[in-house]
C-alpha cells in the first residue's frame, strides 16, 4: 500500500525539479548522487510514515522532527541534482532510472501504508467535498464504523466480523452480524440515492479515469491486453465458479458460513497467537527465515489504526561505501482473532514482506513493480493454506480437499466480482450500484437478490482507490500461473522447498522495476498470462460440488 503523502510530496518535487531545470539555477550533480539522495529521501520518507502509522516514535535515534528535516533537505538535493542531468546524454538504463523518480511515486496503488486522513465520516455527507477529501471522509468510516460493529452488546472489528460470519451456526445470528454492517454502509452509499457519498465519489473518479486511466488501464498494461481484455476473463472466472459451485440459492449472510466450511474444521487450531510462528515455520521451509530476515510486525488493535492489514517499507536497501544496507520492511493488521481466513491474509502480507526483502537492485528501481503483479504473488504462497497436505503439516490437521478448495475460491471469486463492480462503476457511474452488486452477485454467486442493501460496501480499498480492486480480482489467475510455473521448475512446494525463494528472488523478485513488469512476467511465464490455470483451478471443485447445508 503506497504512501499517499509520499506520492504528494513528489508530485509537488517533480514540478519544482523541472522548473528548476529549465533555469538552470541548481548546481552539478551526477546521476549517481541524485540517486543515492534519492535513496536517502525515500527512507526518511518512509520511516516519517511508519512514525506516523504508531509502529514506533524514532529510528535510529532520531524522532519525527529530525526525519522531517532530513527529508526535506534530500527532497532539495535530488530536485537540485535533476537540474542537471539531461537524458540525451544517459544511457537507455541510466535514462530508465531517472524517469522511474517520477514513476515509482506517482503511480496510485493500495498496497502501502496508507496517510494518516484528515477528514472525518461524517464530512463524507458534506455535497461540496470533492477528489481526495470525499476518499479521505470515506476512509475514515471503515476507521470510525467499520473497526467499531456493535453486536451482541460488544464491538468488532470489520475482519473480525468476516471470520465470525464462517463460524455462527444460528442463521439469525448471522443476519443480525451482518446486518451490523448497516450504519458503515449508510455512511458510505446513504440510502442509495443519486447523491450519496459513494456515487459522487465514483462519479469524480470516473472522470478523472477517463482523462488519465485508472487501476484498471494499467492492469491491462502489466497483462499485454486492452482493458476490455481484463472484464472478458472476470466473467470467464465467474461464470466457471457458477457452474463448478452448485446452483443453491443463498442469503448473502450466509454465504462466508456455507463457504467456508473448513475454516471452522481448523479454527481451534489456528489461535491468534498461533498466526505468526505458523507463517514464520511456512515460509522457512520455502527458504524465507523470516526472523533472519528481520522483518518488523504490528499486529495488535488500537483506535486510529489503519483499518487494513499492508506491507510497507522502514528503509530499502541500497549500497553505502560499496556494503549493501539491507531492506526493513513491517507489516501491520489488526488481528484480534486467528482462523483460517485471517491466516491467509497474514500469509499473503509475508509474501509482501518477503518481495521486498528480495529486492536487490539501483535505487532507483526498489520497487515491487506493478501493483497486479506485487498482489498477485503475495498470493502465491498464501494459497498453499487451503491445501490439506500443508493444514496437516503446519495445523497438524487438515480439511477435506473440496471444503478447502471451496473456501479458497469463494473467496478469489468474491474478489473477482468486486473487481467486475468497479469496472462497471467506473464504466457507467449513473448506475445504481446496489443493482449493479446484485445483478452480479445474483448470478454468478447464486446469492439472493437483496438491492435494499448496499452490503458491497465492506472493502476498504472501494473508496481508497477505486479501481484498485482489480488487483485482487484478475490477480487470481496470475497467482495460478506462476505456481504452475513454480512447480513445473522445481517440483510441489506445498510442504515445503528450500529452493523457492533463493529460486524466485533470482527469477522474477530481485531485478524490482530494472524492466517493466509484463515483460519480466511474460519471460518467467514463458508467454502470455490467461484465465486458463485459474478456471482448470476452480474446476477441481466441481466433481465434488457440495451440499451447501448448514452441516
Amino acid at each position: 500500500m503506497r504512501n499517499w503523502s509520499v506520492r504528494f510530496l513528489f508530485i509537488t518535487f517533480i514540478a519544482a525539479s523541472l522548473i528548476a531545470r529549465s533555469t538552470g539555477e541548481s548546481p552539478a550533480r551526477s546521476l549517481t548522487e541524485t540517486e543515492n539522495s534519492y535513496a536517502e529521501l525515500m527512507d526518511a520518507s518512509n520511516i516519517l510514515a511508519a512514525i506516523d502509522s504508531g509502529l514506533f516514535v524514532s529510528y535510529r535515534g532520531k524522532g519525527r522532527a529530525a526525519w522531517k528535516q532530513i527529508q526535506e533537505k534530500k527532497y532539495k538535493e535530488v530536485a537540485a541534482g535533476l537540474t542537471t542531468v539531461s537524458a540525451k546524454e544517459l544511457s537507455a538504463t541510466d535514462a530508465r532510472a531517472e524517469s522511474s523518480f517520477a514513476e515509482t511515486v506517482v503511480r496510485p496503488a493500495a498496497e502501502r501504508a496508507p496517510l494518516k486522513h484528515k477528514m472525518h465520516c461524517k464530512d463524507a455527507q458534506d455535497s461540496n467535498l470533492n477528489g481526495a477529501d470525499l476518499r479521505s471522509a470515506l476512509y475514515s468510516c471503515f476507521d470510525e464504523l467499520g473497526n467499531n460493529l456493535e453486536f451482541e452488546g460488544k464491538h468488532v472489528s470489520r475482519v473480525s466480523a468476516f471470520d465470525l460470519l464462517t463460524q455462527i451456526n444460528e442463521p439469525l445470528r448471522r443476519r443480525a452480524l451482518f446486518m451490523s454492517f448497516v450504519p458503515l454502509w449508510k455512511a458510505v452509499n446513504g440510502n442509495d440515492e443519486p447523491e450519496s457519498p459513494y456515487r459522487r465519489m465514483i462519479a469524480q473518479s470516473a472522470a478523472g479515469a477517463a482523462k488519465n486511466g485508472s487501476p484498471v488501464d494499467e492492469a491491462a498494461k502489466t497483462l499485454g491486453v486492452q482493458p476490455t481484455q481484463i472484464e472478458a476473463w472476470l466473467l470467464e472466472i465467474l461464470d466457471a465458479w457458477r457452474e463448478a459451485s452448485g446452483n443453491h440459492q443463498i442469503e448473502p449472510w450466509d454465504y462466508r458460513y456455507f463457504e467456508g466450511k473448513a475454516e471452522r474444521l481448523l479454527s481451534a487450531a489456528i489461535p491468534r497467537e498461533s498466526l505468526l510462528p505458523i507463517t514464520q515455520r511456512y515460509y522457512k521451509d520455502l527458504g524465507a527465515d523470516l526472523q533472519q530476515l528481520g522483518i518488523l510486525y504490528d499486529l495488535n488493535p488500537r483506535p486510529g489504526k489503519a483499518p487494513l492489514a499492508y506491507t510497507d517499507f522502514v528503509t530499502r536497501g541500497h549500497m553505502v561505501h560499496e556494503v549493501w544496507q539491507p531492506t526493513v520492511v513491517y507489516i501491520s493488521g489488526n488481528y484480534a482473532r486467528g482462523g483460517l481466513g485471517l491466516l491467509n491474509e497474514f500469509v499473503h502480507e509475508n509474501g509482501h514482506g518477503v518481495h521486498m526483502m528480495a529486492l536487490h537492485t539501483r535505487p532507483a528501481f526498489m520497487d515491487l513493480g506493478d501493483a497486479v503483479f506485487y498482489e498477485a504473488f503475495a498470493d502465491v504462497p498464501s494459497w498453499d493454506t487451503y491445501e490439506p497436505s500443508w493444514q496437516q503439516k503446519h495445523l497438524g490437521m487438515s480439511a477435506p480437499e473440496s471444503d478447502s478448495l471451496r473456501a479458497l475460491y469463494s473467496s478469489v471469486t468474491l474478489d473477482v466480482a468486486w473487481a467486475l463492480f468497479e469496472i462497471r462503476m467506473l464504466h457507467n457511474p449513473a448506475a445504481d450500484p446496489n443493482e449493479v452488486w446484485t445483478e452480479i452477485t445474483s448470478h454468478y454467486l447464486h446469492i439472493v437478490p437483496h438491492p435494499e442493501l448496499a452490503w458491497w460496501a465492506v472493502r476498504v480499498q472501494l473508496v481508497d482507490a477505486p479501481g484498485y480492486m482489480v488487483n485482487y480480482g484478475i490477480g487470481g489467475m496470475i497467482t495460478a500461473s506462476i505456481r504452475h510455473r513454480i512447480q513445473e521448475s522445481l517440483g510441489p512446494f506445498v510442504t515445503g522447498n528450500l529452493r523457492w525463494y533463493p529460486w524466485i528472488s533470482e527469477h522474477l523478485l530481485r531485478q524490482g522495476m530494472e524492466h517493466e513488469t509484463s515483460i519480466e512476467l511474460k519471460e518467467f511465464l514463458g508467454g502470455p498470462v490467461s484465465p486458463e490455470g485459474l478456471i482448470k483451478d476452480i474446476q477441481r471443485i466441481g466433481s465434488d460440488v457440495i451440499s451447501r447445508s448448514t452441516n
